[in-house]
């Protein structure tokens, strides 16, 4: 199953959000590797400051999607304040 992660950061986290973005980082990294990471981002405002995350994945179902979400540094160290989730279906261009 396929889900897009929409993540905002609570108003005080950009510190938490760049002390922690390279084990958030290492772990998509690794996600990729085993296919459960499509794509994803930083969101910024106007000014360009980060202040939040948007990732597509791929997950056997909500459980497994949920166990990553909950063990993630963003969500372990309080960067994330808001996230939704919905099941999606990406379009693939031949």
């Amino acid at each position: 199953m396929q889900f897009v992660v929409t993540a905002f950061d609570y108003e005080d986290a950009l510190e938490r959000r760049l002390e922690h973005r390279e084990a958030h980082l290492n772990g998509l990294r690794a996600m990729a590797k085993q296919g459960t990471f499509i794509s994803g981002g930083a969101m910024v405002n106007d000014q360009g400051k980060m202040i939040g995350s948007n990732v597509h994945v791929a997950f056997p179902d909500l459980a497994a999607l949920q166990a990553w979400l909950d063990s993630d540094p963003f969500t372990v160290h309080n960067v994330w304040e808001t996230t939704t989730i919905h099941e999606i279906k990406l379009l693939a261009i031949d």
